[in-house]
């Protein structure tokens, strides 16, 4: 497990064939294996009834090829007795009377199990139920073969004994297309990688089709779903077939092979076996699905160490979780947060009875899109945008760049502009409290802060109005905000979007929803360094603080923040993920000085994120201590951060 840090490397494979050739067939397998635990692979699966071919029809009956298919299952077993991938091949197999369409579990010479088809189609081009009976339709337990007995039935997982987790199941084709397939019972019994043998032929419009059940049922099972279908191989008398493989895990596709290729092939991906776990233990309905199904399976153990696994990952390296990489995707995420913060915004105006919005601006991200979700939600409801109020408070440390900005942001916008200098009012506390002005200590950047949100609330009390929150789930998770000033607000838009995501929103609103000077001035605010301006800045007038010198990137915090929240990934797999996503732009010390930072202000600023106001949650993570994130404020990070010396 430490190994390989969780993750299983699975694989679908599309051989050749030759229709009743079962000798070739048996040699196609063997060599498909053999590629497949080179490259380190755990788990293989092959295409239904792949060493005979699915198309030999009324040939099913011929005793010949049925002890053709035993040969060509002994010749795979031989053939693979130093191998460490776990294979699953497809044959039909005689038993009790009965002929059944077969899937073999082999490794290391030996076949593990044979788990029979559960249900079998009978119309429009499909005629099995001609030749194979059901699974339910069997009477024996075990089956000979090889020279033994083997488990045979519907009923059997196949469990590593050394990755916990990681537990295979197995259905064929059809199986998949039933309202509650074989899969189903198989996850709620502990399976975690689902294996489909499949014979899908191709039709118009159908890969799309198939590939929506494979996400849709790797989603619903929280489970990694592998399906290879029969290839090009196979007879074209009625059909055509492709050999599609797919690969998804928890409703994403993460493979998708090459269809009507005529060479073998091999879709390989690797599986996040602890982050499967993690979903299902934190979404407990999953847990009551047990309890409700009653799940009986067999435990077939296997071994699962592989030692030809190794990295890169067979799979996408993600360095910004929160932001989706594809261009048009992300601008369809962008319009979907926007409006979940524009409907939050909305109600709470409505309840509150009120037409008056009140927000602090200081011409960076997080107050730009606050703003921008104002405007939206006064247009939603129909209000006058007179009723947003914004106020910008210059003070020690604010620059000419942001100042002029948030001038030009709302001349831009047609909104009204106050400014309250807080610079005497700070030097006035200061001389109340004794505290040197020279001295720019916490209390020198909270008291400006924390003068801000009076003047904001007070305000708002004059106007009858709504103080909107403007500070980020990021700032939220490090604990980058003054406890009681801009933490503080009468409803936050902004605390379930991150700081990564916060950028391409405004990005989005710039480039899709405004033009001309609004465009103009919001991308510049988006190539602004981010700074809480609480410190006085150069002799030039511009930004001396920037946020990312002082704790860190926020394309690694948020990185981090994803996997320690969503999955609550262990510290030496959170750095072996960001040297995957991050190769080239930060070394392992540094991802290992940061996520030391993360840890260490996670915990000790928990006590500000347990009395944040109310606001949205907008995607799968969140800090809110009323909905997804309930901490203990004394916590101590401890644990986390010995293992992460030893990472």
């Amino acid at each position: 497990m430490n190994t390989t840090h969780g993750f299983a490397r699975v694989a679908a494979a599309t051989p050749l064939v030759r229709v009743a050739d079962t000798a070739f067939n048996a040699a196609q397998a063997i060599a498909l294996l053999t590629r497949a635990d080179r490259a380190g692979v755990h788990v293989v699966v092959f295409p239904e009834l792949n060493l005979t071919g699915y198309t030999v029809n009324d040939l099913f009956h011929q005793q010949a090829l049925q002890a053709g298919a035993l040969d060509s299952l002994d010749s795979v077993c031989r053939a693979t007795k130093e191998l460490a991938v776990l294979g699953i091949v497809g044959l039909p197999l005689a038993a009790d009377n009965q002929l059944f369409n077969c899937a073999a579990v082999v490794q290391r010479g030996r076949v593990l199990g044979i788990v029979p088809k559960t249900f079998i189609p009978g119309y429009k081009e499909y005629y099995e139920e001609r030749w194979f009976a059901r699974a339910t339709d069997k009477v024996s337990d075990e089956v000979a073969c090889g020279g033994g007995h083997v488990p045979f039935g519907a009923d059997l997982l196949f469990r590593a004994a050394d990755m916990p987790g990681l537990v295979v199941g197995v259905e064929i084709c059809e199986d998949l297309w039933v309202p509650i397939p074989p899969s189903s019972y198989q996850a709620v019994g502990g399976a975690t990688v689902l294996a489909n043998l499949s014979a899908s032929n191709e039709l118009v419009a159908k890969p799309e089709y198939r590939a929506a059940f494979v996400r849709q049922q790797s989603g619903r099972c929280a489970a990694a779903y592998v399906l290879a279908a029969a290839g090009v191989g196979e007879s074209t008398t009625d059909m055509v077939f492709s050999g599609h493989t797919m690969i998804a895990e928890n409703g994403v596709m993460i493979a998708d092979g090459t269809r009507f290729a005529r060479t073998p092939q091999l879709a390989v991906a690797d599986i996040d076996i602890d982050r499967l776990v993690a979903d299902r233990q934190r979404t407990t309905s999953f847990g009551e699905s047990v309890g409700a199904m009653k799940p009986r399976f067999r435990a077939i153990p296997f071994t699962s160490a592989q030692p030809a696994w190794k990295p890169p990952l067979e799979r996408p390296a993600v360095p910004h979780p929160f932001v989706p990489q594809d261009p048009d995707l992300r601008d369809e995420r962008c319009a979907e947060i926007f409006a979940i913060q524009t409907a939050a915004l909305a109600k709470r105006l409505e309840h509150t009875r009120t037409s008056t919005a009140v927000i602090g601006l200081s011409g960076g991200l997080d107050s730009t899109l606050a703003l921008l979700v104002c405007v939206k939600t006064f247009e939603l409801l129909g209000l006058d945008k007179k009723g947003i109020h914004g106020l910008t408070m210059p003070g020690f440390g604010t620059s000419r760049r942001t100042y002029a900005n948030v001038q030009k942001l709302c001349a831009a916008l047609g909104l009204p502009l106050e400014s309250i200098s807080i610079v005497a009012a700070c030097r006035q506390h200061f001389r109340d409290i004794g505290q040197d002005p020279g001295d720019h200590d916490n209390v020198y950047e909270n008291t400006q802060s924390r003068e801000r949100m009076q003047i904001l609330m007070n305000r708002a009390n004059q106007l009858g109005g709504l103080v909107v929150g403007t500070g980020d789930m990021s700032e939220l998770a490090l604990g980058w905000c003054t406890y009681n000033g801009d933490h503080m607000s009468m409803y936050n838009v902004n605390c379930g979007v991150p700081k990564t995501l916060v950028r391409y929103l405004v990005h989005w609103v710039a480039e899709r929803q405004v033009e001309g000077a609004a465009r103009r001035v919001l991308l510049d605010i988006v190539s602004t360094p981010i700074s809480p301006e609480l410190l006085p800045t150069g002799e030039d007038g511009e930004i001396r603080q920037k946020t990312e010198h002082e704790i860190g990137p926020y394309d690694l915090h948020d990185f981090f923040l994803y996997h320690v929240v969503r999955f609550g990934a262990r510290p030496a797999k959170i750095v072996f993920l960001a040297g995957q996503a991050f190769k080239g732009a930060y070394t392992k010390k540094e991802i290992k000085k940061w996520l030391r930072v993360f840890y260490t202000r996670f915990f000790v600023q928990q006590f500000k994120r347990s009395c944040v106001p109310d606001g949205p949650k907008v995607g799968s993570v969140s800090l809110s201590p009323r909905g997804d994130w309930r901490m203990p404020s004394d916590a101590e990070a401890a644990t986390w951060l010995a293992e992460l010396d030893k990472a």
